[in-house]
C-alpha cells in the first residue's frame, strides 16, 4: 500500500507537536512515540508544561499505581478544575476571542466570546447551587449541540457536580435508566429542537423520563423553539433564562482533587444495561488537551467542528479540547443533509471551519449526493480532516481525501472509545499516511496487537488491540460496578487492557483497524472481520453502504450474511448475485456470502455507527441488547421484512 499524503514543510513547522519535540530534543516521529511510552509519567508531565495547563495547586506525583494498574491515579497532591482551565483563564487572557459558534438547523447563528461564556457558566453555577446542587451531585444534560450544552458542562464542572451527557435522540426509558443509575437530582433540557424540519419534543421526553426518576428534583428548560405549548410542572420546572438572570455573574471555581469525578459517559453494551464510564477532572483535561493540540493540531483562532452529539464521547472531546487550548468549537443541532446534501460543506464555507471531524458512515451517506455538492463550496479554510467511530473502507476514504480534502489535507483517523476517554491510535500532522491508516499509537499510549496467546502478533496478522500501561483519561471504573469494569477490560490478560478491537500492523509499521472483535465472524475456523467484507461490497458502484454479520451454521460454525443499501437509481436486479461473486472473488470461495440482502437503510446511532449486533439479532430473533442510541430503529423492521 502506497503513501497517499506527506506533510509539507508548512504543516511540520506550524504543528504544535513540532514545538514539543524541539523542546525535548526529539528529531523523529518514531523517537517521539518511543519516548512517550518508555516513561509515561515524564511524557504527561511534559504535556502539562507545554500546553500550560493550569493546576490550582501543583501536583506532587504524576502517576500512582500502588492500587494496581487498573486503578491508577494521576497528578496526586494537586488541585485542578476543568472549567477554570477551559473558561476562566481565557476569559482573563483573551476575553473577546470566540469560544463557541453555533448554527441551528433553521439557519440561526450565535457566537459566545470567552467573556460571555464565563458569565453564562458562572450564572448557571450560582443557579445550580441555589437549587441545592452541590459537590458530587449528578446532573443530566439532555440537550442538542448548543451553547447551552457547553455552558452546562462547564457550570457543573466549576462547582464539582457530576454531569451526565445524554444523547438528544434518546427515548424516555433510556434517559430514565441513566438518570437512575447515577441518582441524578436535576435534568437540563430544552423545549425541543428541529430535526429535518420537524420538531423533536425534547421536553415531553424529559417529562416522561423524570416521572421514573425518584431522585430528580428539578427540570431546567432552555427555550430553543419558543414553544407556546410546552408542558409545565409548577414547582419542578424552571426556565433557563429566568434562573440565570437572577444570579450573580461570578462564581469561583472549586479547587478539586484531580481524581474528582467530572462526568459519567454511558456506552451501550451487548447486554441490556449500559455501562457508565467515570471520567475525572485532571486526567480528562490533560489527555483531551494533548490530543486536540497534537493530533488535530488546533490553535487559538481556529474553529473545530466534529459532527457529534454531547452523548457521544466526541461531544465532550471537542468542547473540552477546543476550550482547553483557547480555540473555538462549532456546534450544529440539525441533520447533516438538511435541507440539502451540501449542508456540511456550506457551513464549512460560511464559518471558515478549520478542522472537520466525521465518521466513515457519514461520508458513505453523503457520497450518493455527488461530488458537485462538495465542490460548489469553498473549503480553503480547512487544514485538518479527522475521523473516528469505525474502520474506513478504501473507497469512502478516497472520496473524503480526494473530493473533500483535494488531496492537500491529512485525514487524522483516530480511534479510542467512551471508556478510553480518548484515543489509543492516531496519526499526527507530521506523519506520512497510507489510505485508511491510523498510523500508530497515540502519544503516551503503550498499545500493542496481541495474538490468542497474549503475546505480540507478527506483523501483518490481525489480533486484539491492547494497552499495557495506564493513561490519564482512562475510566475510573464503571459507575457502581467495579467488578464489571475488571471483567470487561482487565481479566483476560492480567494488567493488560483489552479493548475489543481487531488491529494489525503492516510491514512498514502502519496500524489499521478491522472492526470490533465481538463482531468477528468465524467461518469454518477462519476469523474474518466485517470491515474486510464491507470494503469489498462498497467497491461495487451501485452500493452506498453495507454491513456484514456472522450467522450460525451447523457445518461451518458461522456463515457470512451481507446487507447492502443500493445507491439512488441503481438497478437492483442481479445486484445480490454480483455482490456475492465480488466477495468470493476477493476473499475466496470459502467466504462467499450465504445470503446478500438489499435494504433501504442500516441501523445506526446518531454518531453514525452501524450497529451490527442489532442486525444479527434481528435475523436470529434474539435480544439485540441496548438499542436506545439508535437514530433509525425502523431500519430493523425493514431488515426483518427483507429477510422474510
Amino acid at each position: 500500500m502506497t503513501i497517499v499524503w506527506s506533510p509539507t514543510p508548512e504543516y511540520v513547522e506550524r504543528a504544535n507537536v513540532t514545538r514539543f519535540m524541539r523542546a525535548h530534543g526529539i528529531s523523529t516521529y518514531d523517537e517521539l512515540v518511543r519516548r512517550s511510552v518508555e516513561d509515561v509519567a515524564w511524557f504527561w508531565d511534559a504535556v502539562v508544561a507545554d500546553l500550560d495547563i493550569p493546576f490550582i495547586r501543583p501536583y506532587e506525583t504524576v502517576l500512582d499505581t500502588s492500587r494496581g494498574v487498573e486503578w491508577a491515579t494521576w497528578f496526586g497532591g494537586g488541585q485542578v478544575n476543568l472549567a477554570h482551565a477551559c473558561v476562566d483563564r481565557w476569559a482573563e487572557r483573551t476575553p473577546e476571542a470566540v469560544a463557541v459558534v453555533w448554527e441551528g438547523e433553521e439557519g440561526a447563528v450565535r457566537r459566545l466570546t470567552y467573556r460571555e461564556l464565563r458569565e453564562g457558566v458562572d450564572r448557571l453555577a450560582n443557579g445550580l447551587v441555589a437549587l441545592g446542587i452541590g459537590d458530587g451531585d449528578a446532573v443530566g444534560i439532555f440537550l442538542p449541540p448548543s451553547p447551552e450544552a457547553v455552558v452546562a458542562v462547564m457550570a457543573c464542572s466549576k462547582l464539582g457536580a457530576i454531569w451526565l451527557p445524554l444523547f438528544s435522540g434518546f427515548a424516555a426509558d433510556a434517559v430514565a435508566q441513566r438518570l437512575n443509575d447515577a441518582g441524578a437530582r436535576l435534568l437540563i433540557t430544552a423545549d425541543g429542537f428541529p430535526r429535518r424540519g420537524k420538531t423533536v419534543p425534547l421536553k415531553e421526553t424529559a417529562d416522561a423520563a423524570a416521572a421514573a426518576v425518584p431522585t430528580l428534583r428539578h427540570l431546567l428548560v432552555c427555550n430553543r423553539l419558543d414553544r407556546a405549548d410546552v408542558p409545565w410542572t409548577s414547582g419542578r420546572d424552571l426556565w433557563w433564562d429566568e434562573l440565570l438572570a437572577a444570579q450573580p455573574p461570578r462564581f469561583d471555581a472549586a479547587p478539586l482533587d484531580p481524581e474528582h469525578p467530572l462526568f459519567v459517559a454511558y456506552t451501550s453494551g451487548t447486554t441490556g444495561r449500559p455501562k457508565g464510564a467515570v471520567h475525572v477532572h485532571g486526567g480528562f483535561l490533560v489527555k483531551i488537551a494533548e490530543e486536540v493540540a497534537y493530533q488535530v493540531d488546533l490553535h487559538p483562532g481556529e474553529l473545530l467542528y466534529w459532527f457529534a452529539d454531547l452523548g457521544w464521547i466526541m461531544g465532550p472531546w471537542e468542547a473540552v479540547g477546543a476550550t482547553a487550548l483557547g480555540a473555538s468549537v462549532f456546534l450544529y443541532d440539525g441533520a447533516p443533509d438538511h435541507p440539502a446534501p451540501d449542508r456540511i460543506w456550506d457551513m464549512v464555507e460560511r464559518h471558515r471551519i478549520t478542522t472537520l471531524g466525521v465518521s466513515p458512515t457519514l461520508i458513505r451517506a453523503l457520497i450518493p449526493a455527488g461530488e458537485e455538492a462538495v465542490r460548489a463550496h469553498d473549503r480553503s479554510s480547512l487544514r485538518i480532516l479527522a475521523s473516528t467511530g469505525e474502520p474506513w473502507n478504501p473507497e469512502p476514504y478516497r472520496w473524503f481525501f480526494e473530493v473533500v480534502g483535494e488531496r492537500r489535507l491529512p485525514i487524522i483517523n483516530l480511534s479510542g472509545g467512551t471508556e478510553v476517554g480518548a484515543c489509543f491510535l492516531s496519526p499526527l500532522p507530521i506523519c506520512e499516511l497510507k489510505a485508511c491508516t491510523l498510523r500508530g499509537p497515540a502519544l503516551g499510549m503503550d498499545v500493542d496487537v496481541f495474538g490468542p496467546d497474549g503475546t505480540p502478533a507478527p506483523r501483518g496478522e490481525v489480533g486484539e488491540l491492547v494497552c499495557k500501561q495506564p493513561w490519564p483519561a482512562m475510566t475510573r471504573g464503571i459507575w457502581g460496578d467495579p467488578e464489571r469494569y475488571l471483567d470487561t477490560y482487565w481479566r483476560r490478560w492480567p494488567g493488560v487492557w483489552v479493548h475489543g478491537d481487531w488491529a494489525s500492523i503492516d510491514e512498514d509499521g502502519f496500524w489499521f483497524l478491522h472492526g470490533r472483535s465481538d463482531d468477528t465472524m468465524n467461518v469454518a475456523g477462519k476469523r474474518l472481520g466485517p470491515a474486510e467484507v464491507e470494503s469489498i461490497l462498497t467497491l461495487h458502484p451501485a452500493v452506498a453502504e453495507a454491513a456484514a454479520v456472522g450467522i450460525p451454521d451447523e457445518v461451518k460454525g458461522e456463515v457470512v450474511w451481507c446487507f447492502a443499501v443500493p445507491k439512488r437509481g441503481a438497478a437492483a436486479e442481479a445486484l445480490a448475485d454480483e455482490l456475492s461473486d465480488l466477495v468470493a472473488e476477493h476473499l475466496g470461495k470459502a467466504f462467499r456470502p450465504s445470503r446478500v440482502v438489499l435494504v433501504p437503510e442500516l441501523p445506526r446511532t446518531r454518531s453514525a455507527k452501524i450497529v451490527r449486533r442489532a442486525i444479527r439479532a434481528t435475523v436470529l430473533g434474539a435480544d439485540p441488547g441496548d438499542l436506545s442510541s439508535l437514530e433509525n430503529p425502523s431500519a430493523l423492521g425493514a431488515i426483518a421484512a427483507a429477510v422474510r
